[in-house]
């Protein structure tokens, strides 16, 4: 069976991990809208609109390690096991989410709302979990109960640095954590990994000390709206140009899980990556950027 592996660090203890993933106080923060968990009871339970699908009673606890849970999650008509973990790597402390069956590599560009949700669900709830547990404000969710897909948050940087992360391709990459191909200029080329393994390119449609935006080839346009004060960016983000009836959710929590580690490169002045690792079925060589 096929099984995806996502790796974070954080700065913070085990012991202060593992209690944010126990405490269904604390999940209610970084993970889910409604959750309830009494490990030493089998319960392990998250719902509600930041979940896909989510309706109560799809997790069931299967079993509780020294630092890890594991819970089936019946999603997409398919049951998973989900495996959450932390411990020490190197001196570092990094959490893990295992999901098995998992996608391959592609699959979820292809399938949005299911392979998709499940590639990028993961990322994005612990990029938040990191934040939580080293005294920082969670992120932000995906939103299951709308298709609308916009988001707005404050950046401790000016719009010229923030600018500069989205277009400087070795900034860019290092955030977010795989290649890509950037021209930024307006009507310059955007991909992940290289223009010659991607032959239809999105198109920089917008861009100055205010506005970026990037058109994809099926009609889909992502656009950055920044607007500073006092040193400080407020960023709007929205995704548009899709099928209300088939959101795109994988590729928006795709940008929102690499948006927190943009943050913290913006405002941690001894930043480095969150992303430790990744296992994904298929995945080639050389498509991830990591530390």
């Amino acid at each position: 069976m096929s099984t995806g592996v996502v790796r974070v660090r954080a700065r913070a203890s085990v012991e202060r991990v593992w209690e944010a993933l126990t405490n269904a106080d604390e999940l209610r923060v970084w993970l889910a809208e409604l959750a309830e968990v009494d490990v030493r009871q089998g319960v392990f339970e998250f719902w509600g609109r930041f979940t896909p699908e989510g309706e109560r009673g799809r997790q069931k606890l299967l079993e509780v390690g020294e630092r890890s849970v594991k819970f089936s999650w019946f999603l997409h008509g398919k049951d998973y096991t989900v495996e959450l973990s932390v411990g020490t790597r190197d001196g570092e402390t990094v959490v893990a989410a295992s999901q098995s069956p998992y996608p391959a590599w592609g699959e979820g560009i292809e399938d949005e709302t299911h392979a998709g949700v499940v590639q990028t669900f993961w990322p994005l709830v612990l990029g938040n979990l990191v934040e939580h547990v080293e005294g920082r404000p969670v992120f932000g969710l995906c939103d299951f109960s709308t298709p609308e897909q916009r988001f707005e948050v404050d950046i401790a940087a000016p719009a010229a640095a923030v600018i500069d992360a989205l277009t400087d391709v070795e900034k860019f990459q290092r955030w977010f954590g795989a290649r890509a191909s950037i021209e930024p200029f307006v009507g310059g080329r955007w991909a992940m990994g290289s223009f010659e393994e991607e032959p239809n390119p999105g198109k920089v449609v917008a861009l100055d000390e205010s506005r970026f935006a990037i058109e994809f080839p099926d009609g889909m346009v992502s656009s950055w709206e920044l607007a500073e004060s006092g040193g400080r960016t407020h960023l709007t983000f929205v995704q548009s140009g899709f099928d209300l009836g088939t959101p795109p959710y994988g590729s928006w929590m795709g940008w929102l899980s690499g948006f927190v580690d943009m943050r913290r490169m913006l405002e941690i002045a001894d930043w480095k990556p969150m992303w430790h690792s990744m296992e994904m079925p298929g995945l080639p060589e050389g498509a991830l950027v990591l530390e």
